[in-house]
This record gives C-alpha cells, structure tokens and sequence, in this order.
C-alpha cells in the first residue's frame, strides 16, 4: 500500500515550513458517473497537527477541497529534529497519519 500522508518539515530562519501531501479521494457527493449514479461523499473532515505532541494547528475542512489534498503552514518554536505529526479523520470514520522530524532547509 502507498503512503497516505507525505510530509516534509524544513526550518529555516526561526521558520518551519511544514508541507503535506495526503492521498484521498475528497468526493463531494455532487458528482455523478456515466451511468448517472451520484458517486457518495467522502472527504476530509479534521486535520491535526502536533509539534511534539503539542497542537499547533486545527482544521475543518468540507467537499471544497480537491482529491489528494496539499496542505502547507508556517510555525515558529521548533528545533532540528523534533517531530511533527499530521493526523485526518474523514465523514466515513477512516483516518491516518502520519510524521516526520525537523530537518534544516
């Protein structure tokens, strides 16, 4: 199985730029196939981030966000090699997750 969630955590300047690559379907429950059946809903609801277990970032997200969604944000306070964590939760009770340790950029 493919890795669900790619991530890297670079510092640079007091900065640590984290980015995510999650591989989901985001199906927004609008869309139909050829045959005219509507393709359910199924895409992200909740992501948390944690920088040493502490959260540094919630989100909410709906049917608005396309498939393999990319997610970059900014923090401030980490140190080479602490870990960052990414975790997701969808409307269909699945979920993953995933880390990676501070690197310097």
């Amino acid at each position: 199985m493919a890795d669900l969630i790619k991530m890297r955590a670079r510092l640079k300047d007091g900065v640590t730029e984290i980015r995510v690559l999650m591989s989901h379907p985001m199906e927004t429950g609008r869309r139909k196939t050829d045959m005219g059946e509507i393709v359910p809903a199924h895409f992200i609801q909740w992501i948390t981030a944690t920088l040493n277990g502490h959260v540094v970032l919630e989100a909410q997200w709906g049917t608005g966000v396309s498939k393999n969604p990319y997610l970059t944000f900014r923090i401030r306070g980490a140190s080479i090699g602490d870990k960052v964590a990414i975790s997701w939760h969808d409307n269909r009770g699945e979920s993953n997750s995933g880390e990676t340790a501070v690197e310097a950029a």
